[in-house]
C-alpha cells in the first residue's frame, strides 16, 4: 500500500467511524497540480460535519501527517480539511447538491481499501 493509498485509506475510516455518508473520493491529478485527491462526505447536522472533519484530523495526526487547516467549522454547513495532498469536504446534504462538487472533481473515483484492523485478542478463560 503507498503512503496516498495509506492516508486515503485512513481518513475513508475516520469518516465511517463517525458515520458518515455518502462518501467519495476522487483523484484530481489530471485537473489541478495544487492536490492530488478530494474526499467528499455528508454529515447530517452542523454539529456531525464538524466532527467528521475532527475525526480525519485526529487520525492524520495519529499518524503524523500534518493537517494544514480547518475551514467552516463557525457555522458548519461546509467544513473543509486541507491534508496537503488531499482536501476533505464535509457538508450537508442540500450544500452538497447545491455545489455539486462531483461535477467539478469527477469522474474519476477511486475505490480506497479498507484499512486493516487489529485482530482482537482473545477473551482470557474463566477462572475455574
Amino acid at each position: 500500500m503507498t503512503t496516498t493509498d495509506l492516508v486515503l485509506s485512513t481518513i475513508v475510516d475516520a469518516l465511517e467511524d463517525v458515520k458518515g455518508q455518502d462518501i467519495r473520493v476522487y483523484n484530481t491529478a489530471r485537473k489541478t497540480s495544487a492536490f492530488s485527491h478530494v474526499v467528499i462526505c455528508s454529515g447530517t447536522s452542523s454539529r456531525q460535519t464538524r466532527a467528521l472533519a475532527n475525526s480525519v484530523s485526529r487520525a492524520l495526526k495519529d499518524m503524523g501527517r500534518r493537517v494544514q487547516g480547518i475551514e467552516g467549522g463557525d457555522t458548519g454547513e461546509w467544513v473543509l480539511l486541507d491534508a496537503g495532498d488531499v482536501i476533505v469536504h464535509c457538508l450537508q446534504p442540500a450544500v452538497r447538491s447545491y455545489y455539486n462538487l462531483e461535477e467539478l472533481w469527477g469522474p474519476e473515483l477511486v475505490e480506497v481499501a479498507p484499512l486493516e484492523k487489529p485482530a482482537a485478542a482473545p477473551a482470557p478463560a474463566a477462572a475455574p
